[in-house]
């Protein structure tokens, strides 16, 4: 089981990084964008390229079980 909720996180992460490296105008996308563009500013894209990078090594230790999911 911790390899398909690893998976799936993972695959958050990868979205959030295409879609900041892009500057997607993908609706969920744009949605996450314009609440964080409060905090963040002109910067919104490069905080999801990050932000996607972290989830997707977080992802890959959940899936190796590293982390527990449970």
């Amino acid at each position: 089981m911790h390899i398909l909720w690893g998976g799936l996180t993972a695959t958050v992460g990868l979205f959030m990084f295409i879609c900041g490296r892009l500057k997607s105008e993908f609706v969920i996308y744009r949605l996450m964008a314009a609440r964080s563009k409060f905090l963040w500013g002109k910067n919104v894209h490069k905080f999801y390229q990050v932000a996607g990078i972290m989830v997707i090594i977080f992802g890959l230790l959940m899936a190796l079980g590293y982390i527990p999911t449970k």
